[in-house]
């Protein structure tokens, strides 16, 4: 009887560590299709545009071939997970607009643009438990990463990391983002002083 207890806990453990690491590879995968998601907009969306625009809602979206860095993001989460952040942000908002920063002089959320501002993404991120430490370490950083930054002109970027990386010992990865040309992959993870580090979906699952 020892014997068969003994036995059992074993099968157990490793059904759980199996149940784990398919787990934990399904995040990955996740993790990869949204770097993938925002490269497919690289000579797709070929234009700078901030200008507001009405949304439908949800799932709106401004001309693909056009749009800001947040428009990346945005596309990049609804192709790769279904996830809206459109509606995610609006939701949260309605229920937390407090918690939002108030730069634009809002008393209200808009679904039209509320999502295509960065400081709105960040704190929605943050709110999500879904920040990380900001890094000097390229290696801190995965495919399906989003990181912003604040520009030399004192506005804020943001942009997905890709899975392509830099030959050599450095090996930093590129990063999906459209900062005036349109969607590009470029090397730009530490071109800026980095205000925040976000993974949406986790390299390890959750307990």
């Amino acid at each position: 009887m020892p014997g068969f207890r003994l036995a059992l806990s074993f099968l157990l453990a490793i059904t759980s560590l199996a149940s784990a690491s398919a787990s934990a590879q399904s995040q990955s995968d996740d993790a990869l299709k949204l770097a993938r998601a925002a490269r497919t907009q690289v000579g797709v969306t070929r234009n700078y545009d901030p200008a507001y625009v009405r949304l439908a809602y949800p799932g709106g979206d401004v001309p693909v071939d056009r749009g800001v860095c947040s428009d990346v993001v945005i596309r990049a989460f609804r192709v790769a997970g279904a996830v809206d952040l459109q509606k995610l942000v609006h939701e949260d908002m309605l229920a937390k607009f407090s918690a939002y920063p108030k730069l634009w002089g809002l008393r209200r959320p808009d679904s039209n643009i509320d999502h295509r501002r960065v400081p709105n993404l960040q704190r929605f991120f943050e709110r999500q438990g879904k920040a990380l430490p900001v890094s000097d370490r390229a290696n801190d950083y995965a495919a399906g990463d989003v990181v912003s930054w604040r520009l030399p002109n004192g506005l804020a970027h943001i942009g997905v990391v890709s899975e392509h990386r830099l030959a050599g010992p450095d090996a930093r990865p590129l990063v999906i983002h459209n900062i005036g040309s349109g969607a590009r992959e470029e090397d730009v993870l530490f071109a800026w002083p980095q205000t925040g580090h976000y993974r949406w979906f986790p390299e390890t699952p959750r307990r």
